[in-house]
């Protein structure tokens, strides 16, 4: 399981699939469209592949705040149905983590809907906690 750092459009077209899986609102133009608006924003996508084709990916990004100053913040976190089960979704965090800790940071983030059990068993196994409510005003 080599993890790799999307950097191309070729690469990002190979996440499009997983990623539409955790944000099915997504069309390819429109992901496509995003990425290198979100790069500049300091966000970094990884990826596991198999036979050319990402089967799990996690998007992620370098936050500062006042309540934990600089920390790694996820914001996608995904793995294709067929693929789940076989610690992909689980290694990607850990690389996340690392990443963190070998970076001196204090805290990774991170906020999942509260209908993905699944998910909230990885965090839980990983020793997240759950300490926030988050809140969004739709306009």
């Amino acid at each position: 399981m080599e993890i790799k750092i999307a950097q191309t459009e070729e690469q990002f077209s190979k996440c499009f699939k997983v990623m539409q899986a955790l944000r099915p609102h997504l069309t390819k133009a429109l992901f496509l469209e995003l990425l290198p608006k979100m790069y500049a924003e300091n966000y970094t996508l990884i990826y596991i592949e198999e036979n050319n084709e990402a089967i799990s990916a996690c998007g992620f990004r370098y936050l500062t705040s006042l309540f934990d100053e600089r920390y790694i913040y996820i914001d996608d976190l995904s793995t294709l149905s067929e693929a789940r089960g076989k610690g992909h979704a689980g290694k990607l965090f850990d690389y996340v983590v690392e990443k963190a800790k070998n970076e001196g940071l204090k805290a990774v983030h991170l906020d999942s809907g509260h209908q993905r059990y699944d998910a909230h068993r990885l965090y839980l196994n990983k020793k997240m906690k759950i300490v926030y409510h988050h809140f969004r005003l739709e306009l």
